[in-house]
């Protein structure tokens, strides 16, 4: 119970950081269109490419902004409960990495409020949610009271995905524990396809990750060591207990 009260408060916290976060459209757009020109200029490839191929059809699109829309949260808490429950040690790991990334974005949401693709003209990017749905966000930004639609960078939706994929990978032994990294990549392609993040959100989101990966120790020992055999008592030839 105090761990959920624990993860709830921290949610509480960032979700209120976001809503103080609301507002300063002007400093939003600007940095917006800086991030635009900066990718330019070092030759990243246009968010529309992974648009064009959502948009080939529109259960694909709408399966996009479903999963934009209803894994993040339950993905991740699913991973801590599991954690929780299976690997304590890794779940302590992870529940303070993911503080310290959460922290550190709700910092940079503060300091450099950011327009999302969907909002910047210049991309001629489709705001895909409104069009097709579903949606978690207001009609109008400045009326939103739900979310922060001015806090793109660094995009939360990646840097969670990339640390349940990581933090399963270290927590178990399966050999089929690598497709983990499945679930990064798709967000990767859906916050980028729906409008919502700019490749350089998904760069900084890893980046905080790194530190916070950094600077947490891992658990030392893995699963496979923490395992405790039952212990059996065997009577031997001379009676000793083996």
């Amino acid at each position: 119970m105090r761990e959920l009260l624990l993860v709830t408060a921290l949610f509480l916290v960032y979700k209120a950081g976001r809503a103080f976060a609301n507002g300063h459209e002007l400093r939003a757009f600007h940095n917006a269109d800086r991030i635009w020109d900066a990718e330019r200029a070092v030759r990243l490839p246009g968010e529309g490419s992974v648009q064009a191929l959502l948009l080939h059809g529109e259960p694909l699109v709408r399966a996009a902004n479903t999963y934009y829309a209803a894994v993040h949260f339950p993905a991740t808490i699913a991973f801590l409960a599991w954690l929780y429950w299976r690997r304590p040690d890794h779940y302590l790991w992870s529940r303070r990495v993911l503080a310290l990334v959460t922290a550190a974005a709700l910092a940079l949401h503060l300091l450099m409020p950011l327009a999302p693709p969907r909002m910047l003209a210049a991309t001629g990017l489709v705001d895909t949610a409104r069009v097709y749905g579903p949606s978690v966000y207001g009609a109008s930004p400045q009326g939103d009271s739900m979310a922060n639609q001015f806090a793109a960078m660094p995009s939360l939706h990646f840097g969670w995905a990339l640390m349940l994929a990581i933090g399963l990978i270290a927590a178990v032994r399966s050999p089929w524990r690598w497709l983990w990294l499945l679930h990064p990549l798709v967000t990767l392609l859906v916050i980028v396809g729906t409008a919502n993040h700019y490749w350089f959100d998904a760069l900084a989101a890893a980046a905080l990750l790194a530190l916070a990966l950094a600077a947490v120790r891992a658990p030392g020992a893995g699963p496979a060591d923490a395992v405790q055999l039952p212990r059996t008592t065997v009577a031997g030839p001379a009676g000793v207990l083996r």
